[in-house]
């Protein structure tokens, strides 16, 4: 991993994404890009009543200058190479562009809400990033706890070849010195065509997995039942492969379970992108 790309807004969820995305830089050695995007005040600035409200944005506009330059510098402290970048415009846009631009490995991301209503109505940043980004994006959940990213857990439906993003998960394990499980969770809305031991083998075989690293469970969801084992593990990040789908398995099957975990986990959720093209 060489570049990682944090979104910020200086809120506390922000603050949260801010640390997790320095504690990543730090053991992996990545760079850090600490992102911006300001919304600028618009008036009519030939109306006189204007003039004051435009100071004061401009006040503003210099608070969150200062703010930046402070999260670089608390980077910088901790030992983590890091740069600001101060972008205008719509937020998703610019978090995308800069990450194809800069050809980040890593978009962290912290997450607003409670994976309540209003998250499962109208969405948010952090997983629609999750779901258009190229890169792999970490969303980090208002409740997440600070955690040394010592056991993560990558799910599986034991179906596809994965094996671009299991490379990509099991490197980046190597480098956190974390531990990683496969976990497949049944359920009577989970795909099963091709047989779990036979891709187990082929993987313990690819990548010299032990035996013992894979974990088949039966649960009422498959949400319900990643959800359940990360927390009887402890486990500090789930891992998610997302594959492209077309126009028919979208009508079909509605919103894929990487953005339905975006919205609703309690830890962090990596979500790793397997391109049709991969």
């Amino acid at each position: 991993m060489k570049k990682i790309l944090v979104p910020i807004d200086f809120s506390e969820n922000a603050q949260k994404a801010l640390s997790f995305a320095i504690r990543i830089a730090d053991k992996t050695k990545a760079r850090l890009l600490i992102l911006y995007v300001y919304h600028p005040y618009v008036n009519d600035i030939a109306l006189p009543e204007y003039i004051g409200s435009l100071e004061i944005y401009r006040e503003l506009e210099d608070s969150y200058r200062e703010k930046l330059d402070e999260a670089v510098a608390l980077a910088h402290r901790l030992g983590v190479h890091a740069e600001g970048i101060w972008e205008t415009g719509g937020t998703q846009p610019a978090i995308l562009d800069h990450a194809r631009k800069n050809q980040v490995d890593l978009i962290v991301m912290g997450r607003t809400g409670q994976g309540g209503f209003l998250d499962k109505l109208l969405g948010s940043n952090s997983a629609a990033i999750a779901s258009d980004a190229d890169c792999a994006v970490l969303v980090v959940p208002p409740m997440a706890v600070e955690a040394d990213f010592k056991n993560m857990v990558y799910a599986t439906q034991l179906e596809f070849d994965e094996k671009p993003v299991l490379a990509q998960a099991i490197g980046l394990a190597r480098q956190l010195k974390a531990h990683i499980t496969f976990l497949k969770i049944n359920s009577d809305r989970q795909l099963n065509i091709q047989s779990d031991a036979q891709y187990i083998q082929e993987m313990k075989e690819y990548f010299g997995i032990p035996s013992e690293d894979f974990i088949v469970r039966d649960a009422g969801s498959v949400l319900e039942g990643l959800q359940t084992y990360c927390h009887q593990a402890h486990a500090d990040m789930l891992i998610l492969c997302r594959r492209d789908k077309n126009l028919l398995q979208l009508l079909l099957n509605g919103p894929g379970l990487a953005r339905k975990l975006a919205l609703a986990t309690d830890i962090p959720l990596l979500v790793c992108h397997l391109r049709n093209d991969a």
